[in-house]
């Protein structure tokens, strides 16, 4: 039997709705996603915050129909970091960050 390579899984899911079934679970935790979205053969910043569920981005509009993806656009998240609620302007809350897709999906490490 062939083994499905990761990438081609993670194409397979929703990533930001996954995380937000996870956030949801654990309602002290932020977690911070960096990446890009190409628009136009132009890489723009993305910035999606999920809390308690839901997320929201700090650089584009989002979709809020939970039915929906949340970015309809094409985008790429290149980094994660995992803070502590409530945040504050020092960084004391910061926990973790990783780069893998994967990390995240395991709501272990979100502890």
């Amino acid at each position: 039997m062939e083994e499905t390579p990761a990438s081609q899984k993670m194409a397979k899911i929703d990533l930001i709705n996954s995380l937000e079934k996870i956030s949801s679970e654990i309602p002290d935790r932020v977690l911070k996603l960096e990446g890009f979205i190409l628009k136009e053969n132009q890489r723009e910043q993305l910035e999606i915050l999920i809390f308690r569920g839901y997320s929201s981005s700090t650089t584009h509009p989002i979709e809020i129909d939970s039915e929906k993806k949340v970015i309809t656009l094409s985008y790429t998240i290149t980094n994660y970091k995992l803070y502590k609620a409530p945040l504050t302007e020092t960084d004391e809350n910061f926990i973790r960050e990783n780069q893998n897709s994967v990390f995240f999906l395991n709501q272990k490490n979100w502890i």
